[in-house]
């Protein structure tokens, strides 16, 4: 029988409705068409030139900026959704609030390799796109315009990808947006009436239970959420109880490269390298959410389409348990 499952944090309801598929091969995507051949990659050692100039590079040493030898390297986006010149320029029109787009808009090419996923590369590598993160959130912090930065990834075609090169995006925003809100809404009221972080109890909670947890280490948990919106939703929380990504320190980002990998990898062999989002949900800018904002990373594989039941409710129908779709994941070898 169906479930409405409750997300404590946003209060938002979803639907588990597991008579609709329940293994990970009802879920395997298949090419609509076949990738076509990129003649030239942007984004590949070499081609420096065809992207703006670098802003954050970990690179051999006597190497030139903007040039081979560069192992991690974040540009501006060519075309950006927000601007980094210019002022807010808050203004009314009527009833209606406007401001200029300014912010900033950044790609994160996370390897010099073309053909290498992050459910396939190496921890070390992997550690090194999590540090140079923390770099960019250390860098526009300082920028009194921002509220927000999000980091998210798009990897394949269907979750909004339109390069192939691996690569991750930055975008950092003068208002909060929505989304991050309610969770700091739902965050705050848990702790007004609980004292705690809403996030460390589901963390408790969640390895109590055992059966929603993929994997987890000294520093990180990653589970499948209860009440998920969809099939394989998972979340890396850290244990320790912090509100900002940009405090991570080296050991912590080891351990998240660690998790991280074999979440994907995982998710990878079980549901043929399917298309996924991930996004790093942190703290505001300037925003005293310590004791109840808990930062943490949201892993969404794009196995169904949300449709006329989703935009016009704001629920979601997932067709898959949480419980099962983290056996499934448990289950596999790599």
């Amino acid at each position: 029988m169906p479930e409405l499952r409750k997300d404590p944090v946003t209060n938002r309801w979803v639907i588990i409705a597991t008579e609709r598929g329940q293994r990970p091969h009802d879920f395997i995507r298949k090419e609509e068409e076949p990738k076509q051949k990129v003649p030239i990659c942007q984004l590949c050692p070499g081609n420096e030139a065809m992207t703006p100039d670098e802003i954050a590079v970990y690179r051999e040493a006597g190497t030139s900026p903007n040039s081979t030898g560069w192992w991690c390297r974040v540009v501006p986006n060519k075309f950006p959704a927000l601007g980094s010149v210019g002022d807010l320029g808050r203004a009314g029109i009527g009833m209606y609030d406007m401001m200029n787009g300014v912010g900033a808009h950044e790609v994160i090419i996370e390897t010099p390799n073309h053909g290498e996923g992050m459910a396939l590369m190496k921890e070390k590598q992997l550690e090194e796109v999590l540090w140079i993160y923390r770099d960019r959130f250390q860098d526009l912090k300082r920028d009194p315009r921002i509220r927000y930065i999000l980091i998210f990834k798009n990897h394949g075609r269907a979750a909004g990808a339109s390069l192939e090169h691996p690569h991750s995006q930055l975008i950092a925003t003068p208002v909060l947006p929505k989304r991050v809100m309610e969770e700091l809404e739902g965050s705050r009221q848990y702790y007004g009436f609980k004292e705690r972080c809403i996030y460390c109890d589901i963390i408790r909670q969640e390895r109590a239970d055992v059966q929603r947890v993929v994997v987890e280490n000294t520093h990180f948990i990653a589970f499948q959420v209860y009440a998920s919106r969809f099939p394989f939703e998972t979340w890396i929380l850290p244990k320790r109880h912090d509100s900002s990504y940009s405090d991570v320190n080296k050991s912590q980002v080891m351990d998240l490269a660690q998790v991280l990998k074999e979440v994907l990898l995982r998710m990878h062999h079980a549901l043929k390298d399917p298309p996924f989002n991930y996004v790093l949900h942190t703290a505001p800018l300037n925003n005293d959410c310590r004791n109840h904002y808990h930062w943490h990373m949201e892993i969404i594989p794009r196995l169904t389409n949300p449709a006329g039941f989703e935009w016009g409710t704001g629920m979601y129908i997932n067709p898959m348990a949480p419980e099962a779709a983290a056996q499934s994941l448990r289950e596999i070898e790599i």
